[in-house]
Order: structure tokens, then sequence, then C-alpha cells
């Protein structure tokens, strides 16, 4: 595993194809999981934890100042542990151990088993309300007079937004001006085995997130310089809102016979498709370090 990445734009598109491709080895090696939506949020992921917007401590994944980040969909897990993987708080063994009876890399995250994650997840609609849970108790403490810098940062999938959880949270979070709380949406618009908008839409949802009282903001998932943008603007408004980010994802991305395709919500590549994927995010990494579609 390479150094963490200085937070420029190639660095972390690199970064982020290493972990994709540690996404689809540990999945293969495992021989289940969700692949689509691990795929689809590890730019996300990238820019997040490694440019420089989360305030973590590289050398102490249990930083008493750290930002809080939260995966709600926690069937993505694998794009997390790659993050983690990254960043040294898990190691190449660990990697290699994905849904192993008592190892640290579960099926769904375990905040009991890995360093680095934060709560236990994986029913969906319940990261937000934690998210806005922590976030209020957070800024509880800056009543009382204790200064705090710490944000929260939630990622929850489209399809999960269908849980109803969701809109109390959201109602709960604008009520209590937690701008120190920051949702991303991996709106890849595909769930487990149809079309989001075919089983239940969301509409408008930019619309319907302001009309709940946040601060939305609208970005290519995949564009790791506009994600990086994106990120720091959030990060900046401090007008009683929280925030939201709609990420415009590819379910699957970077994976040609994945991308945007329903049956790889879940399972596993077979030892030829595993083959065939890491080959195309080797060619992909060799056009990027020729400067190819960098610019």
């Amino acid at each position: 595993m390479e150094a963490v990445p200085d937070g420029s734009v190639r660095d972390l598109r690199l970064a982020a194809n290493d972990m994709r491709v540690d996404v689809v080895s540990m999945i293969a090696r495992a021989g289940s999981g969700h692949p689509g939506g691990s795929l689809s949020c590890v730019d996300i992921l990238a820019a997040l934890y490694l440019g420089g917007v989360l305030r973590i401590d590289v050398d102490d994944p249990d930083w008493s100042e750290r930002d809080l980040f939260f995966l709600s969909k926690g069937h993505a897990a694998p794009a997390l542990y790659a993050t983690l993987h990254r960043l040294g708080w898990i190691d190449d063994e660990d990697v290699a151990s994905l849904r192993t009876l008592g190892g640290k890399l579960q099926g769904h995250p375990d905040s009991n088993a890995c360093p680095g994650v934060e709560v236990c997840s994986g029913s969906l609609g319940q990261g937000l309300p934690i998210a806005v849970g922590a976030a209020w108790a957070l800024k509880g403490k800056a009543t009382e007079g204790r200064s705090s810098e710490r944000s929260v940062y939630v990622l929850v999938g489209d399809g999960e937004l269908q849980e109803g959880s969701n809109w109390e949270a959201l109602m709960l979070g604008a009520h209590h001006r937690l701008d120190n709380l920051t949702l991303i949406v991996d709106q890849n618009r595909l769930e487990l085995d149809t079309a989001v908008d075919s089983e239940c839409t969301l509409g408008d949802l930019r619309q319907k997130l302001e009309a709940f009282g946040w601060c939305v903001f609208e970005v290519d998932g995949h564009d790791i310089e506009g994600l990086l943008g994106t990120l720091r603007s959030a990060r900046r408004v401090r007008d009683t809102r929280p925030r939201a980010i709609i990420s415009h994802t590819v379910k699957g991305k970077g994976v040609s016979f994945m991308e945007d395709n329903v049956s790889w919500h879940g399972g596993a590549p077979n030892s030829a498709q595993a083959e065939q994927a890491l080959a195309e995010l080797a060619a992909e990494r060799e056009a990027m370090e020729r400067g190819e579609g960098n610019e």
C-alpha cells in the first residue's frame, strides 16, 4: 500500500483506483458482498477522508477531536474498508479476511471490531438519525461553553431515503439548526433489484431537502475535483442550516459490466469476471499515470 495522498486531485484519483481494486479483490475473495454500491461511493470517500476534508488524526483513529463519519449504507462496507486500508488503520491481512468469522471486516461495519468505524450499520434508515443525534450532542456542548470544531458526516444511498426515519431526522436536523452536520446522498438511481424511481420515486430530491430547511449542493460523484470543492464549500456554511450534498453516481463505477447494472447490487464476481474487472482498473490507472483524462 502506498502512502496517504497529499490531497492533490491526481493523487486522489489514483487512490480511488486503488480502492476500487481493493473492493473488487476482497469481494471476489470472500465470494459475497455488494460491489455495485461500494464502487459508486469510492470517490466520495476518497475526497472526504484523503482530501483533507474530514478532520482526523492518521496516527490515531480514536482522536477525541475527530470529525464523525457514519456509513449508513452499511452494505457498502468494502468501500469504507478500502479507505481505512489507505489510512493504514487496517492492513493487507485484514483486507484479505472480508466476511470471515471473527474477522475485523464483517459484511456490514462493526464498530466493535474495526478501527475507524463509529457505529455498527446496515439496517437502512438508521445512519441519518444517529448522525443527527451526534451533531445535536456536539451542539449541546457548544451551548455549554465548550467550543467544538467537530463536524458530523453521514453517507446514505438514494434507495435508503425511502425509509421514513430519514425524513423525521431531516426535520429534526433543520429544527435544531445543526450546521455542523453534512448529509451525503449517493444517488446511483438503483436499489436492490430495480430502479429507485420504479420502486418509490424520490421526485425532486433537491427541492424536498430545501423544503425541509437544508442547504443543498449537487455534484458529480465521480469528479474528484468537484467533490473536493463541494465538500469544502459545504463545510464553510455556517448559517444555522444543516447541509446536504446530492452526489450523482453510477452503480458499479469503474467496472464496465457492473456499471449501471442492478444485478451487481449484491453478489461476487467469479474468477474470470474479477480478472476482467482488475484488468480494466489497471488500464485506467495506466492512463491516469500517463496523464490521460486528468485535465
